[in-house]
């Protein structure tokens, strides 16, 4: 023991951290640290030597690649700071990290901008990625820019082409006339993902029209039950996403049915129904505005034409509806004629564009019957309650699955309901005129776009030869140059130099399709070409796609849950069935685990008497935090709540200006540190101050450890550790385990900072306390400066410099510590003397004799043998010593 202590060695005078600073502020600091590393931070791939094999030990961390706009805001530097945090994490953990960036660069918003400013899209967007770009290199975050790839450049797009005419070859491309949304502010086309609950345009706000137009489409619902059924093996999936989906595609099951017509040119309407036991109670068919009958009927009757134009006006669930003329329906089993309507409440694409209605047993039916029927009664129930008879008086309609068949449904009466859709689906797929169907309400994807800024769809139209795919070897099809871009709603179809062109069957001559594709067709597969970037030949080579795919971990916002995601499972599972990767699972899911951080909002000043939001030149705000902020010119204290950040607010924050005051490692920190990944986070900007204390504190602490004497960089934990050192041992390395599990299981980076000050703090404590060797405490201080590295790399990068400028190394801080099992403190008999009489013995760790006289005192009370003596006792003093406890009481 007495050699154990002797190795303690003596500590220099204690310097208060804040002397690091030299005169200059903390802040100033902090900046200049991020200057001076910003190349390195920057420049480092790969870490330590890989530990397993290349496809086991990659790691692919990927956060949703921007929109060019040229601005970052710090919701993006919020995913960006995780995503790189992760990214150093694993890579100080010796895997092959793959941590692309690209850009979303084709879209609406793009040929919006350069219409305003009279310039070409091109320009507009490579000048704002060049803008961002320095900026996600001033905020540290350090992507592989040589994956970096861009979706409007011919070299990307061509291999979007390229995945459409393999959707196209396997039936899933096709070309039809549908009724669609138009947003008449846009001029163009939108899938009905971006329409939002009210009818508005996801993008301009504008309330949609419906327009009947030929659109090209992506088969989706083909793989609507993998989308579906797969959803419950994304266990790392947040479950909200995982609902919104499901809620998306609802999956339906039901019968499709075949009723007879008297029309000679559509002699058969099919409908699509999930409550096939309700049918002998039948009394209409409604078909939606874009069923074949309605469109063959358009030209010849103007009063449904001018009713399927105004029908864009109306609400899904309009109770208004047109009876076509001169043709009806007949039910298969009873021979009953029924009229047909056209109905806005059934949406077009879903199912068969025909349903029928049941007004007794459906509530929507119901009303539609009654404000459509001209007073005709509706058909006999064919399901009521158990004991109740078909002629007494009941509320209709009856809903229920509860109850029994009627003699309404003949041979099926007198059983329970679902046995007689059990029983009825049977005898229709008997008979050959149903069968049973799977449908769902997602519909299969919308991908024409009316607009300049896109991917050219490759199809060419030749008279002879139809619709022809353009040629691999001509690929791309390239989106020609414009000096300006054209007007809102006008397209390629403008160009006729662009439009003319020659049938690659029959070399007549042809005309190219002019709209362009939905930029999630783009974002649909981005991941796949991250892996692969400079292939000139494929989208990417199935080898390098079956190891590097899944992605690992994919972050980016929850709005992207419905749109992005889904589209991306679904091209990711198709390019899985027709063998352009492998997935060991045969799910061919594209996202192992899902990260929807937060938003960032920002601190929003209203006046309380007019509810008008204040910019801050209205405010006079101190920097001492115990004044409040006030209205310039009165007394008026604002109300200050936390929104999303915009404009109209006043509440934006430039993550630019805040990284060129603060320094990119303290905004790092304070961005991870104020809320949970997943938790809306309130930007307050004035608490960035007490990461800055502490950074500034860390390095004083580095700073004094390095001064402490001549150590072994690879200092091995000594076998003689005293109990005291042992506690802090463990302390220390409970928090590396915590700070391993909160990167690698948990993703809280917030109880990452946390557990940083933690650690810091236990090491400047020993500092002042002097109770464990120094080589234990430049250990530690090592062990801090590596795990600090993800979230602080130039903080981190300082302390290293530190160390071995003082240290006479060359030590890198790279490698990540493992956490060490837990140490027990050795047990030793303690004798305890009570003015000068032995009272007894007492076993307790070796170090107990170091602690606080009074927590000595308030352990030993506790103790049977010797509590009572020590209690009675009025203590007037301790002497301790490494196997004995000697108390002096008033009384000696």
């Amino acid at each position: 023991m007495i050699q154990s202590l002797n190795l303690i060695l003596v500590r220099r005078l204690h310097v208060h951290p804040s002397s690091i600073e030299d005169g200059v502020t903390r802040a100033s600091r902090l900046v200049e640290l991020g200057t001076k590393w910003k190349n390195k931070t920057m420049s480092t791939t790969k870490l330590i030597p890989s530990q397993a094999s290349s496809a086991q030990n990659i790691k692919y961390i990927l956060s949703m690649f921007p929109y060019p706009s040229g601005v970052l805001h710090l919701g993006h530097l919020r995913v960006y700071v995780i995503s790189d945090s992760l990214s150093r994490f694993y890579k100080q953990r010796g895997y092959d990290v793959i941590h692309p960036m690209g850009w979303d660069a084709f879209g609406l918003p793009a040929e919006n901008a350069a219409i305003d400013r009279d310039c070409n899209p091109s320009t507009w967007t490579y000048d704002n990625i060049a803008k961002m770009k320095e900026q996600m290199k001033n905020m540290l975050a350090n992507f592989d820019w040589d994956r970096e790839l861009t979706t409007c450049s011919k070299d990307y797009y061509k291999f979007t082409q390229m995945i459409f005419l393999e959707l196209y070859k396997h039936g899933l491309a096709y070309h039809k006339e549908a009724e669609i949304n138009w947003d008449p502010v846009d001029k163009t086309v939108l899938a009905n993902e971006q329409v939002d609950s009210t009818g508005h345009s996801w993008r301009s706000g504008a309330l949609v029209e419906k327009k009947m137009l030929k659109q090209w489409f992506l088969g989706i619902t083909k793989f609507g039950h993998a989308l579906m059924n797969d959803l419950k093996y994304l266990d790392d999936w947040p479950a909200k996403v995982k609902s919104m989906q499901k809620n998306w595609i609802s999956e339906s099951k039901g019968v499709t049915v075949n009723f007879n017509t008297n029309d000679p040119n559509f002699k058969i309407i099919q409908i699509f129904t999930t409550r096939i036991e309700t049918i002998f109670s039948v009394d209409y068919i409604a078909l939606s505005a874009s069923h074949p009958i309605v469109r063959a009927r358009l030209q010849k009757d103007n009063s449904l034409k001018l009713f399927v134009e105004n029908s864009s006006n109306l609400k899904n669930n309009s109770k208004d509806g047109y009876l076509l003329k001169d043709i009806e329906a007949t039910f298969p089993f009873t021979g009953k004629k029924v009229p047909i309507f056209v109905a806005p409440y059934v949406i077009s694409g879903y199912g068969t564009d025909a349903v029928m209605g049941v007004p007794v047993h459906d509530q929507r039916d119901f009303e539609f019957w009654q404000k459509n029927n001209n007073s005709k009664a509706a058909s006999l129930p064919s399901i009521l309650p158990s004991k109740v008879s078909i002629t007494d008086d009941i509320p209709l309609p009856y809903t229920s699955l509860d109850g029994v068949t009627t003699e309404i449904s003949g041979n099926f009466s007198g059983i329970s309901p679902l046995v007689a859709r059990k029983e009825i689906t049977s005898a229709l797929v008997r008979e050959n005129i149903g069968q049973e169907t799977v449908s769902f309400k997602m519909r299969d994807w919308l991908i024409s776009r009316q607009r300049y800024w896109g991917t050219p769809i490759p199809i060419i139209y030749c008279d002879d030869c139809g619709p022809v795919p353009v040629p691999k070897e001509d690929l791309p099809v390239v989106l020609p140059q414009v000096k300006q871009i054209f007007n809102k709603g006008k397209t390629l179809a403008q160009l006729p130099e662009f439009v003319n062109t020659v049938c690659p069957k029959c070399k007549k001559h042809a005309r190219r399709e002019t709209d362009t594709m939905d930029t999630f067709m783009d974002s649909s597969w981005y991941f796949f070409r991250f892996l692969d970037p400079h292939n000139s030949n494929e989208p990417f080579s199935k080898n390098l796609a079956t190891n590097g795919m899944p992605v690992d971990i994919y972050i980016g916002g929850v709005e992207h849950a419905i749109l992005h995601l889904l589209y991306s499972r679904f091209i990711s599972k198709f390019l899985g069935s027709i063998s352009k990767w492998d997935d060991s699972e045969h799910l061919f899911e594209p996202f192992k685990k899902l990260v929807t951080q937060g938003m960032v909002h920002g601190k929003t000043y209203m006046d309380p008497d007019s509810k008008k939001y204040l910019k801050p030149e209205e405010l006079e705000q101190s920097t001492d935090p115990k004044i409040p902020t006030k209205i310039k010119g009165s007394d008026k204290i604002p109300v200050i709540t936390y929104t999303k950040m915009s404009k109209s607010k006043y509440n934006g924050v430039d993550p630019n200006k805040c990284i060129q005051e603060h320094g990119p490692d303290s905004v790092r920190a304070h961005i991870l540190f104020q809320a949970p990944v997943e938790e809306v986070l309130d930007w307050d900007e004035s608490k960035i101050v007490g990461i800055e204390r502490w950074l500034t504190k860390l390095l004083g602490s580095v700073e004094q450890v390095s001064k402490l004497g001549k150590f072994s960089k690879d200092y091995e934990l000594p076998t003689d550790l005293t109990d005291y050192e042992i506690q802090q041992h463990n302390k220390i390395h409970n928090l590396i385990k915590s700070i391993t599990l909160s990167f690698k299981n948990f993703l809280s980076l917030n109880t990452v900072v946390s557990d940083y000050m933690k650690l810091t703090n236990l090491i400047q404590k020993e500092l002042e306390l002097n109770n464990i060797r120094s080589a234990l405490l430049m250990k530690y201080t090592q062990q801090l400066v590596s795990v600090i590295y993800p979230i602080v790399p130039s903080i981190s990068e300082e302390a290293t410099e530190i160390i071995n400028k003082e240290q006479g190394w060359n030590w890198s801080q790279y490698e990540w510590p493992d956490f060490e099992t837990k140490l027990s403190p050795r047990k030793t008999k303690f004798k305890i003397v009570i003015d000068g009489k032995m009272k007894g013995f007492v076993e307790k760790e070796q170090g107990f004799y170091l602690q606080d006289h009074d927590k000595i005192i308030k352990d030993l009370k506790k103790e049977n043998n010797i509590g009572s003596f020590i209690v009675e006792s009025k203590i007037k003093k301790i002497i301790t010593k490494h196997n004995l406890i000697s108390f002096v009481s008033s009384r000696s």
